[in-house]
């Protein structure tokens, strides 16, 4: 029996692992089958292993680089995020966790690589150090050319140069500074106080934003063009070339961030933004073309039409001839570059910080009791130095104060209080250069030939390590040392840029801002609307984006 079951066992064994061995076969075979069947699972999982470690990997860089960086894209997905939002207070949120300065890898085979630097160090040694190594360069030249054209805003080297000498000429000679004074009293006295008295008057709500932006685009056209576009009048009338110019400076802001490539083809086609510039553009030209015209023919007639006695920036320039030929040394297109550079530094400048000002102000009812007690303190030395029956002559009238010159000089507290406006919402947030040599800032950041540099004014204010800890905090005691006004570095308040391109027009600009501010504040008590939304609009100059709504109380004048 045991041998016979011996015997037979083995082929029962071999018969079994032969019929195994089928099975597995046939498993193995089911499982190559299958997996022949289905690439794609292997694909999918192939792609999410890839997808994960990529963006393990792109996260990763954002410590080392401060934002993540992806293939192809490079930081672009954050940029878009931050654009979403608070564009500037996102740019502050990555300066301050890189020490204030970070690389942008923009997406491959674009030109949205740049340095962003909010260091006073960097700034100085690229605005005055090796200012010659830092201009504004093409790509900043070429994205604004066809609204600034070759005018002083974009220009380098000798263009620059030529504009900048004939402008300081113009804006330090006292015919200039007489039109300058003029006109505002002009604007402030007989349009400003006038509208806002109106909107009192029957209790509506006003933004202010709208029309401080009107004052100062009245008054800068009267400075750069000798002409009054009246958009400061009585109902706010729309006024064609102050439409024209804003979506102007609107739409060319957008090419900062979007590829030139797709910018200009979108300009080839004249579609989405470019469509409106174009069309804006037209409407800008249209005007200042016609201007040019007729301030040609005043001048060649030898001043019957004003020509020979005004001292507008088109006059003056219009006049000047080439020293070889004595043919006019600017063309048609040149003049028109000139006074719309002007116009746009002019325009904003003031009316934004003024925006930001009276806003600040309602937060911070402490600072507008100074402010006044400042101005009544300047009123009440006038009148105790007049004679009574003279001071009616000498505008003591509270309807009919005009505050003199001499007079605005002594507000030390507003012009602090306006600085300090300043420091936390520049006019101009974020600027650019571009580097034409190999170069290496105080911070040890390594430049390229041809990086494009952002150095970011906004940031700059909101930075512990330039201002201290108290740096968002409104207190325009900072600037005072025993009363008196105590001006900043250029490279750590760079609301006026600095170096040899230091804004020109910085104290008329501060002249018109506290000639305003303190001929409204003597009259009215400005509320910001309950609830009104304020945030800054990503553009070349720091608008509000929903404008400045608000109420006006008189000033009870027996408390005056």
């Amino acid at each position: 029996m045991s041998a016979t079951m011996d015997a037979v066992m083995p082929g029962a064994a071999g018969a079994h692992n032969a019929t195994a061995a089928a099975a597995a076969g046939r498993r193995g075979g089911g499982i190559v089958a299958g997996m022949m069947a289905f690439p794609e699972v292997q694909t999918v999982e192939l792609l999410v292993a890839v997808s994960i470690f990529v963006a393990i990997h792109s996260l990763r860089q954002r410590r080392s680089q401060g934002l993540p960086s992806w293939p192809l894209v490079g930081m672009l997905p954050s940029l878009l995020l931050g654009l979403r939002g608070d564009m500037y207070e996102w740019l502050t949120g990555v300066l301050a966790s890189r020490g204030g300065t970070f690389t942008f890898h923009g997406p491959w085979l674009t030109n949205l690589h740049c340095v962003v630097t909010s260091d006073p160090r960097n700034l100085e040694h690229m605005l005055k150090t090796k200012f010659g190594s830092f201009p504004k360069g093409p790509y900043f030249r070429d994205t604004v050319r066809d609204l600034l054209g070759d005018g002083i805003f974009g220009a380098d080297d000798e263009v620059w140069r030529r504009q900048r000498k004939a402008a300081s000429l113009e804006f330090h000679s006292a015919e200039f500074r007489a039109l300058t004074a003029s006109s505002l009293v002009e604007l402030v006295h007989r349009r400003l106080l006038r509208v806002l008295g109106d909107a009192e008057e029957v209790g509506d709500a006003v933004d202010l934003q709208d029309v401080l932006l009107r004052l100062t685009f009245d008054n800068v056209c009267m400075i750069a063009f000798g002409v009054d576009p009246g958009c400061l009048r009585p109902g706010l009338p729309e006024i064609p070339f102050a439409k024209a110019f804003e979506d102007a400076t609107e739409a060319t802001i957008v090419r900062f961030v979007t590829p030139t490539a797709v910018w200009r083809a979108m300009r080839a086609l004249g579609v989405g933004h470019e469509r409106v510039l174009q069309r804006s553009l037209a409407g800008v030209d249209r005007f200042a073309y016609d201007v040019i015209r007729q301030r040609k023919e005043e001048v060649a007639g030898g001043g019957g039409g004003g020509g020979g006695g005004r001292s507008d920036l088109l006059t003056i320039f219009t006049k000047m001839r080439d020293a070889d030929t004595g043919a006019a040394a600017y063309s048609d297109k040149f003049l028109r570059d000139i006074c719309v550079n002007f116009i746009l530094a002019g325009r904003d400048t003031s009316s934004v910080a003024l925006a930001w000002f009276f806003w600040l102000l309602n937060k911070n009812p402490a600072v507008e009791a100074k402010i006044l007690e400042e101005i009544d303190d300047i009123v009440a030395a006038r009148r105790s130095s007049s004679p009574a029956p003279a001071a009616a002559a000498n505008g003591a009238d509270e309807d009919d104060l005009v505050f003199h010159p001499e007079e605005v000089k002594k507000m030390e507290y507003l012009h602090a209080a306006l600085s300090e406006a300043l420091r936390l919402y520049p006019s101009v947030p974020v600027d650019h250069k571009e580097v034409v040599e190999d170069e290496v800032f105080p911070d040890g950041t390594v430049l390229k030939k041809g990086t494009k540099v952002i150095y970011a004014m906004y940031t700059m204010g909101r930075m512990e390590s330039i201002w201290g800890e108290d740096c968002r905090e409104y207190k325009p005691e900072r600037w005072l040392r025993d009363g008196r006004f105590m001006g900043e570095s250029a490279y750590k308040f760079t609301a006026f840029n600095g170096g040899p391109r230091l804004c020109l027009g910085k104290d008329f600009a501060y002249y018109q801002m506290k000639f305003a501010a303190a001929s409204i504040l003597r009259r009215y008590h400005v509320r910001v609307v309950d609830g009104h939304p304020v945030a800054p609009k990503m553009a070349l100059t720091m608008y509000m984006k929903h404008g400045l709504k608000v109420k006006l109380t008189k000033r009870d004048k027996s408390k005056l």
